[in-house]
């Protein structure tokens, strides 16, 4: 072998060993050191049991009769490129031959030979150390398949994983006992078996978190400022007591917030102390530099021109003298936590001012005093340019469109994509929290920008099944409701996916069922009526079927005694833009034709006869509930709603005082009071007002209180012609029953059975209940959003409002759950315990455990 020809066997050897040199494609070969220059004979591929040769070849990109240098650049780029491919775990490029020519003006020929290995296949997977259920969620998270190519890469980020998962789970230990091996298998040519051993050990509980140098800040509150790392306390329900390092990091930070808050500027954290106890509990010594005191002293306004310097101190809220509250001080220049906030940001962003900056700069310190120069480069005005959508793959544009606050050519707000959001995730349609506005295009001189929201279909339509057991005995529901139906596609056989979708209507088809009556409706919603403004025009059909119970005892139904109910609506609905643009304005017609069929009441004397409702309900209600309808997390919302007939005594001519003595009235002489009640309840005459005020208030990091207020009144125009039979409030249950078409309302009160609480077996005139319910989310991804629940209520239901008492009421608390998935839709159940005795019960007994729960499909 030739000097030269070993030289070049050698370096391209070592050649395989090194990627490190940074690929030129664009520049072509380039020579390293004492290079020499040959042109490509015969390329060979070994080592390969996959890929044949051409294949691998191919990807190398060489060629016969191609120019390189020995050592080179493309002999180099060709190694890392076959790297990337992350298919191989070894390659090497040997010179097998150099042909030299006998005329030294010629290039001399050589031939290579490429040795690869491949990287073996997955064949099966062994999880040893977990149980049978948690071994196939690990799998699943790990996505380890078979035929999935067995790198080191893979082995290193399982170990790793596994590690992670189970540490912040607080299995502080874990990442010391968890093993995985790759064996060969004889079964077959280049597979491996992964075998993963897990000892998770002992969870480790933080039995104590000390301070050291703290004199003005207690332990207590120290340990309060940190949100994610506790230590061991048997009433903490929501948070436990285990070590995870990153968020332990994260509270030492707001140790120092704690401090900036009452005025420690210097205040830090000097270190930190892990001491192990034993397996299974640590203690946590963490030392502290407080510093001393501040207070704020000038703050001034620099390069601000759109607003005055007292604009900006109003609603900057920090005056001279005030004690030095850092946390404070950061968030009313910019809070990303809160895009509602009203810091200086927001107040440039939402004015059009995207290219705004806001600063603030300590400009001296004297003393216990620190005076502030906030500085402000408002920048050029910017306007919203193009605004468009994507990842809609059912719902049509224009239904999404109508929806986002923001449109060409307006001035730019940062307030009107975050309501955008809001609106957007209101409609249902999408995963709420995928809703993802991009800014693009943004042209700061010109002062444009476009904006893309980026969506995510959720399943919209459902069939609906519910289920629910109370005092009346099972209530189930049967239900199709297609959230965002399509009528314009009906006749269009290809749109059916099962049915038209796309335009945002709702069409629903319910039939409903118990022991006591049976309901059928239809309903269907079209929210833009025309197309171009949000009127919501809604009209739905019912039938109903009613039947007698023994209030003593609900199981005892007297089918013998029913009444037919039989109606339908008109209303519409509109958004107004005053007060502000959450509101909306509400008007129907209804009408309900009641058919009685030897049906016996205690506030009528007809048990055969019929009866009209003709009313006219108009609300006003206001909603900026956001943004996961599923689990909303801030905002409120209420209702104010009057339902009311015609004053039909004021012209029928009739004297209800004295209609005893009508002989109109009258069999053989005397009143006949079916007749009276006849005549009194041909036309029903009556006003029912209810409001429902409902807030959600994030108390911690992700723990939310959901506070609400409900009232209802009944009432009579004419006090002689009295109240009507329908129409009635009836508390207590799961209410599930909430579809019969008497115009009943059905309160759910938790804790009772359904409609316990009604001190009339027909209903009473006047309710109020008040309720907390506590809610923290376990999951809020769109395969399954689930969350727990801890309640409080209290309710009362009265049948004159002379005898209303809003402090008189019956209490319940309890938990629950929710579950909601595309697949099943939502999932619940209640265990509610009732603390009072059921009103006209022939115990005093408390009402005790009741449990409630909903069935829901989705498709």
């Amino acid at each position: 072998m030739t000097k030269k020809l070993a030289n070049a066997l050698l370096f391209i050897l070592c050649l395989g060993l090194s990627t490190s040199i940074k690929a030129q494609d664009n520049q072509g070969d380039l020579a390293i050191g004492d290079a020499t220059k040959y042109k490509i004979g015969e390329i060979t591929v070994t080592g390969s049991q996959t890929y044949n040769e051409n294949t691998v070849i191919a990807f190398t990109g060489l060629r016969k009769g191609e120019e390189v240098f020995v050592p080179g650049e493309r002999l180099s780029q060709v190694v890392k490129k076959m790297w990337d491919l992350k298919l191989f775990s070894d390659i090497r490029i040997f010179a097998t031959e150099i042909i030299g020519d006998p005329d030294d003006d010629i290039i001399d020929t050589i031939n290579l030979e490429i040795n690869i290995i491949e990287v073996p296949n997955l064949n099966n997977v062994t999880i040893e150390g977990l149980r049978k259920g948690q071994i196939k969620t690990l799998k699943e998270e790990l996505k380890l398949t078979k035929g999935r190519k067995a790198t080191e890469n893979l082995i290193t980020t399982t170990r790793s994983f596994i590690e992670d998962k189970y540490r912040n789970k607080g299995f502080l230990y874990a990442d010391a006992k968890v093993k995985t091996r790759v064996i060969p298998d004889t079964t077959g040519a280049n597979i491996v078996n992964m075998k993963i051993d897990i000892d998770r050990g002992k969870k480790v509980k933080i039995s104590d978190i000390t301070f050291d140098g703290n004199e003005k800040l207690s332990d207590k509150q120290l340990r309060g400022a940190m949100s994610n790392t506790k230590k061991k306390n048997i009433f903490r329900v929501f948070k436990r007591s285990k070590y995870v390092e990153e968020d332990f990091q994260e509270d030492l930070e707001s140790v120092v917030d704690a401090y900036k808050e009452n005025g420690y500027r210097d205040a830090r954290v000097l270190s930190d102390t892990l001491i192990k106890e034993s397996d299974k509990t640590i203690a946590l010594n963490i030392d502290v530099e407080e510093g001393r005191k501040y207070y704020f002293g000038d703050i001034k306004f620099i390069g601000n021109t759109v607003y005055t310097d007292e604009q900006l101190k109003r609603l900057f809220k920090i005056e001279k003298g005030d004690v030095y509250n850092g946390v404070a001080f950061d968030e009313r220049i910019s809070n990303p936590e809160d895009p509602d906030s009203d810091d200086l940001t927001n107040l440039y962003q939402n004015s059009g001012y995207l290219f705004s900056n806001v600063n603030a700069v300590e400009t001296r310190v004297q003393n216990d005093t620190i005076d502030f120069e906030i500085r402000i480069v408002e920048g050029k005005e910017a306007y919203f340019n193009n605004i468009s959508v994507s990842g809609n793959t059912r719902t049509n544009d224009h239904v999404i469109y109508r929806a986002i606050r923001t449109s060409p050519g307006e001035r730019y707000s940062r307030q009107k994509i975050i309501n955008s959001i809001r609106e957007v995730g209101q409609l249902g349609f999408f995963d709420a929290q995928k809703i993802n506005p991009q800014l693009t295009n943004v042209n700061q001189e010109e002062g444009t920008v476009d904006v893309d929201y980026e969506l995510v279909e959720a399943g919209a339509s459902q069939i609906e099944l519910q289920g629910g057991y109370g005092g009346g005995g099972f209530v189930g529901t049967l239900g199709l409701r297609f959230n965002n139906f399509s009528l314009r596609n009906i006749f269009n056989g290809e749109a059916y996916e099962p049915v038209p979708m796309g335009d945002g209507q709702t069409l629903a088809i319910r039939a409903q069922a118990s022991t006591i009556f049976r309901t059928y409706s239809l309903n269907f919603t079209e929210p833009w009526l025309g197309g171009k403004k949000p009127v919501s025009f809604n009209v739905s059909f019912s039938h109903s079927e009613q039947f007698r119970v023994n209030q003593q005892n609900f199981r005892e139904v007297d089918r013998n005694q029913r009444f037919l109910i039989t109606g339908g609506t008109i209303g519409l609905a509109k958004r107004l833009e005053w007060p502000d643009q959450y509101f909306q304005f509400s008007q129907a017609i209804s009408f309900q034709h009641y058919n009685l069929k030897n049906f016996q009441s205690q506030l009528f004397n007809f048990p055969n006869g019929f009866s009209n409702n003709l009313a006219y309900t108009v609300g006003l209600s206001r909603n900026n509930v956001g943004v996961n309808p599923i689990f909303p997390t801030y905002g409120s919302s209420f209702s104010i709603t009057a339902k009311m007939t015609l004053p039909y005594s004021l012209w029928n001519g009739v004297d209800y005082e004295n209609i005893e003595d009508n002989p109109d009235f009258q069999t053989n002489g005397v009143a006949d009071l079916g007749k009276i009640d006849q005549e009194r309840f041909r036309f029903l005459e009556f006003y029912k007002v209810k409001f429902e005020g409902t807030w959600y208030t994030q108390l911690y990091d992700k723990l939310i209180l959901q506070t609400k207020s409900e009232f209802g009144f009944l009432g009579a125009y004419n006090n002689d012609r009295g109240l009507v039979p329908f129409e009635r409030f009836f508390v207590g249950g799961d209410g599930l029953g909430a579809f019969s078409l008497d115009g009943r309302d059905i309160i759910r009160m938790r804790g009772y059975d359904n409609s316990a609480l009604t001190t009339s077996g027909d209903g009473d005139t006047v309710y109020n209940k008040f309720s907390m319910e506590l809610r923290y989310p376990i999951s809020l991804e769109q395969a399954a959003s689930i969350y727990v629940l801890t309640f409080a209520e209290a309710a009362g239901s009265y049948d004159r409002f002379r005898n209303y008492n809003p402090f008189d009421v019956q209490r319940s608390a309890g938990a629950g759950m929710r579950i909601f998935m595309p697949a099943f839709g939502l999932l619940g159940v209640d265990f509610g315990y009732g603390f009072d005795a059921v009103p006209n019960a022939a115990t005093t007994d408390p009402s005790g455990w009741n449990v409630h729960f909903i069935i829901g499909q989705q498709f």
